[in-house]
């Protein structure tokens, strides 16, 4: 059954978003070395439960779940058929797999990953 398997913060400022939640919670964040700026963000360790994610940078606030499928493409094709949208198209994310972000039937944003690994 897919799973949500991580979340994105949305920050105008990514490095000052990143100072408020390790501040308040703890968590560590790195710049990530890929194509776009994005900071991983490791809320705690792999042996206790929980998800890790990032922060991207976006002017418009939010929380996005991503939700790790078996078939991207008959993922997005759910999601069309059912009454979502697909508002970002999959693309490859270097090393990780492939992604798409999508909004439900009531507006709200969710990312679809196929991993490669």
């Amino acid at each position: 059954m897919p799973r949500v398997v991580h979340f994105e913060i949305n920050a105008s400022d990514p490095e000052r978003a990143s100072q408020f939640y390790e501040s308040v919670f703890g968590w560590r964040s790195q710049k990530w070395e890929g194509p776009f700026d994005y900071w991983m963000i490791t809320t705690g360790p792999d042996s206790e439960p929980g998800i890790n994610g990032g922060f991207t940078r976006k002017d418009t606030p939010g929380v996005v779940n991503t939700i790790v499928v078996k078939s991207i493409d008959d993922s997005l094709a759910k999601v069309t058929d059912s009454g979502g949208k697909v508002v970002a198209p999959k693309m490859e994310i270097p090393g990780v797999g492939w992604l798409a972000y999508c909004v439900d039937t009531e507006g709200n944003p969710f990312g679809v990953m196929q991993s490669t690994t």
